[in-house]
């Protein structure tokens, strides 16, 4: 029996100063299913979600619960509308608690008007155990990490007991194992008549929990059919608007000189014996499963963390990185795997994002030359194809690859030799992530050296000359392009007991 139609949204609009955001859309999610909305970022997706959401109003249109009309007027409205939502940008307190964090704005009070933190904390001890997750209720979030923060956000969710939960981007920075959990999760909910709304740019995902998939491009429907009638090749299609025929834009490039050779890198109790190097032209990757130290070694390696031991060497030149300072001055940069909390600065124009790390090339002789500013960076965001309604926009209103393509050009005014890429395309639809690969053959072509730390091995497979594996918070194996393969980088990214080869490999 066909399911009745929990949410429609009809002819939904909603335009931003220079762009038109939403047109005329029309979407439904029936009772009990899970309704994927795929399309690339800038799209309209969560422009949409947050309309239903609460957050912003629509120009035009109309929401029906039920097939009853309602006017969402903000999230506390939508959430007593039973409507709750997984935001794919995870807006935390760094320094608030766990417990605080999932009950923030839902704060349970006694017959005084005063938190009954004893509630509070009852409720989330038992959230904690239903989900088996290992975390004190009192521990800050800012001492866990983004894959820690994701599966808070996600039970803080779903433990609102709401019809209708928007899931965007719930995955993108979560183990395998804690995907197959939510996914558990997910059928649970479905059985219990909950819709949920799933955004994804992971399509093996989209297809393995979608009941209909949804296409949204350019602010428009392109279509919307139930799974069963179409494919993967077909939906990156409608994305697009075009066939991507090289999903990675890998090309075979002269390797130069080593310009980075790291010695046994030390960190008690993080990672141990870090040693690897990168020559000129060449993207080496970084894989392993969470948890096993990547991040860490290059947050390390760039001075953001303090290090025990090791040495580096750049350009055949031993170096003493103790901060950021001295990594760029040394000619490396990286880009961090959380954009929000360590890349842009929300509030602040695309421009001023762009220009924060170079502000000696536009302020001299007392003041901020605002011509040369603005040609920079409209040349550099013409090299790299962002797209901004113009320089002034705040970057928070761009697309998530938009605003990474923003922090690359950031460092690319610095001239770097070294690139250290945290998990570059985390969030961002196929086609942004095409464009910043193709970035990274570009600045491979100039012979710059890159370290590519990513979770998902295809990209790794597709993109790198060379690839290290990680256990354990130690490099467990190295691969030759020739050699790549996904068994192989898992067999060691699994135990210590590769590391005694790897080892004798070494020697």
């Amino acid at each position: 029996m066909e399911q009745p139609i929990k949410l429609r949204v009809s002819q939904i609009e909603k335009s931003f100063p220079g762009v038109k955001a939403l047109d005329k859309i029309d979407f439904s999610v029936k009772k009990g299913t899970v309704h994927a909305l795929c399309g690339e970022n800038g799209a309209g997706k969560s422009t949409l979600m947050k309309i239903i959401n609460g957050i912003y109003q629509p120009d035009a249109g109309q929401i029906f619960i039920d097939e009853k009309p309602v006017q969402i007027q903000n999230p506390i409205q939508a959430k007593q509308l039973g409507i709750s939502m997984i935001f794919q940008e995870m807006n935390y307190v760094p320094e608030m608690s766990v417990e605080e964090n999932l009950f923030l704005g839902n704060l349970p009070v006694n017959r005084f008007g005063k938190v009954d933190w004893k509630t509070v904390r009852a409720k989330t001890l038992a959230l904690l155990e239903e989900e088996g997750l290992p975390y004190s209720p009192e521990q800050k979030l800012k001492e866990l990490t983004i894959s820690d923060i994701q599966m808070l956000e996600i039970i803080k969710a779903i433990s609102y007991k709401s019809d209708i939960i928007i899931m965007d981007e719930p995955t993108s920075a979560i183990t395998q194992k804690e995907v197959d959990k939510l996914f558990e999760k997910i059928e649970v909910l479905k059985s219990r008549g909950v819709s949920i709304i799933y955004i994804s740019h992971k399509l093996d995902e989209v297809f393995r929990i979608a009941d209909e998939i949804t296409v949204l491009r350019d602010g428009t429907v392109v279509a919307s059919h139930p799974k069963e009638e179409l494919d993967i090749e077909k939906v990156i299609s409608m994305m697009v608007g075009r066939k991507l025929t090289n999903t990675y834009p890998k090309e075979t490039l002269p390797i130069g000189q080593t310009i980075l050779e790291v010695k046994n890198l030390q960190s008690p109790g993080v990672f141990h014996n870090i040693s690897f190097r990168v020559r000129q032209g060449e993207i080496v990757g970084f894989a392993g499963l969470m948890g096993a130290g990547r991040t860490e070694v290059m947050r390390g390696l760039y001075g953001l963390d303090p290090v025990s031991g090791g040495e580096v060497y750049i350009k055949g030149k031993k170096v003493a990185i103790k901060s950021v300072k001295d990594s760029i001055q040394n000619g490396m940069i990286m880009l961090s795997e959380d954009r929000r909390r360590y890349g842009i600065v929300p509030m602040r124009s695309v421009k001023e994002n762009a220009t924060l790390a170079s502000l000696k090339k536009i302020f001299y002789r007392g003041r901020l030359h605002v011509k040369v500013e603005k040609t920079i960076v409209e040349d550099l965001f013409s090299k790299m194809q962002v797209k901004t309604p113009s320089l002034e926009t705040p970057i928070q209103s761009l697309s998530g690859g938009n605003q990474q393509k923003v922090l690359l050009a950031r460092w690319m005014m610095l001239d770097p030799d070294i690139l250290i890429l945290d998990e570059p395309t985390r969030g961002i639809d196929v086609g942004a992530k095409y464009e910043i690969y193709k970035l990274m053959t570009q600045f491979a072509t100039q012979g710059k050296a890159i370290i590519m730390v990513s979770s998902e091995l295809p990209e790794l497979i597709g993109m790198c000359d060379r690839i290290y594996v990680m256990c354990q918070g130690t490099i467990t194996g190295e691969l030759e392009r020739k050699d790549f393969s996904q068994e192989a980088i898992m067999r060691f990214a699994v135990g210590a007991m590769e590391e005694k080869k790897y080892e004798a490999a070494r020697a």
